[in-house]
Order: C-alpha cells, then structure tokens, then sequence
C-alpha cells in the first residue's frame, strides 16, 4: 500500500466526533490528507490515537505510513502504541540514580529501545525477588540523562506477570546486578476487550 491508502484506511477507524487537545478533528485529517500534507496527517492520527485508542490494525498501518516516509521515531512510536493496544497500558515516573551513584553512565533512547529488568514484586520459585523484562519507552524526551526523571511506558515481556501492578506501587529498574533507577506507578490500563 502506499502512504496515502495506509492513511486514508487508518482515518476510517477515527470517530467522526473525535478531537485533539487542539480541537482538530477528522476534518481537519481530510483536509490535510487531500493536499498530500502525510507527515501532518500521520501526526494528526497519533494525536487522536492518544485521545481515543484506535485499533492494533491502524497502529500497523500509521507505523507503515511512518516507515515510508523515512520517520524512524514515529514508526517505532505506532509498533509501541499497537502493542499497548494488545496488552495494556503501564505508566510511570521514574528517577534513574546518578552515573556516581552506580547508575548508568550514558543517557537512555527514549524511543523504547532498552529493555531492561525490573523489580515489580515478583517472587522466584526460591523465594527471591524475580526480575521481569519490559521495554522502555520515554514520554516527551528523545534521552532520559542518568541522574534525570520522566515519565515512562512499560512493555512487559510476559504482560501476565504484571498483572498485579498498581497506581502508586514503586518498582525498580536493574541493567545488571545493581538498582539503575526507582519508579512509582502512575497508570494501569487493561487492553479492550
């Protein structure tokens, strides 16, 4: 398909009611759509898609539209976003340590390529704590600087083992044997049905 037929199929799943923060809505998609303003449109989509979520299809079509258009951050944002569609939505603040507090030495690609450990409870068939792998996507920066704070999204490995998780519960994030960074729960959000 090409970029057009990829947006124009991902717009006809948006409600016609539905609208941004900024008031645009669907018309404005079309109008943007017709003067073959892509890269406004695929904003524009991902917008409404925060308001609303759209279906997992739509979210492989944007991340296609994305990928043809050259715009790897976006691409990546639109897989993200269809697997939270799927499994669920998991927010939270988190505080990496300090590079001279044992922490990281280099800032973190918000852009959910790290997929580090996590302390969310878990226990091992021996009785110590078990570490759950989740991806990391960082919300409204491209690089979370050791010693920095944002808010996060999570995407587990096993959805199931975090079923648990709750608004307020603190998690810790491991890139090896030591504690990398502390997170407190904002968000838990079950897929739709």
């Amino acid at each position: 398909m090409d970029i057009r037929e990829l947006l124009e199929g991902a717009s006809l799943l948006v409600p016609e009611a539905l609208a941004t923060g900024n008031d645009l809505t669907l018309d404005d998609l079309w109008e943007h759509l017709s003067q073959d303003e892509w890269d406004v449109a695929l904003g524009l989509l991902e917008e409404l898609g925060a308001v609303r979520p759209l279906p997992p299809g739509s979210w492989q079509a944007l991340a296609s539209a994305a990928e043809q258009l050259g715009f790897e951050r976006s691409a990546a944002w639109c897989h993200w976003r269809g697997y939270e569609t799927r499994h669920g939505v998991i927010r939270a603040d988190l505080t990496l340590l300090p590079a001279g507090e044992g922490g990281r030495r280099t800032p973190i690609s918000g852009a959910g390529v790290l997929r580090p450990m996590w302390d969310i409870g878990n226990r091992s068939p021996t009785g110590g704590p078990a570490q759950n792998i989740a991806g990391l996507w960082v919300e409204s920066t491209p690089l979370l600087e050791p010693g920095g704070r944002a808010t996060v999204r999570l995407a587990p490995l096993d959805p199931a083992q975090w079923r648990h998780l709750r608004p307020g519960q603190v998690i810790t994030l491991h890139e090896g044997r030591p504690v990398g960074g502390t997170a407190v729960v904002l968000e838990v959000r079950r897929p739709a049905p």
